[in-house]
């Protein structure tokens, strides 16, 4: 019965050492490597859009800024961006179909 009790103490230490042991791992992970979100704005260089356009949407996507432009003629084109080095990566000209 005492063999009984002492594996009974030794197992509950053990869950709770596991679990404070699982929460700083989390804890550490969650903070490790994390980039300062304010360096990055002010390293970036300006984006250049056409004289006269304008942003209808924008959206972000794996490491990409996309900027769907509606330009003074009416036409449309996306404009692509590196969110990393902030360059633009390149532009697509959108035309409606017949």
């Amino acid at each position: 019965m005492r063999a009984l009790k002492i594996l009974t103490i030794v197992m509950g230490v053990m869950i709770v050492g596991g679990l404070a042991a699982l929460v700083a791992a989390i804890i550490g992970g969650a903070t490790k490597n994390r980039p300062d979100a304010t360096a990055a704005f002010t390293t970036a260089p300006a984006i250049d859009i056409p004289a006269g356009a304008r942003i209808e949407a924008i959206a972000a996507e794996s490491n990409r800024l996309i900027l769907d432009l509606v330009l003074a003629d009416g036409t449309r084109q996306l404009l692509v961006v590196d969110l990393a080095s902030g360059k633009k990566l390149g532009v697509i000209p959108l035309h409606q179909g017949p």
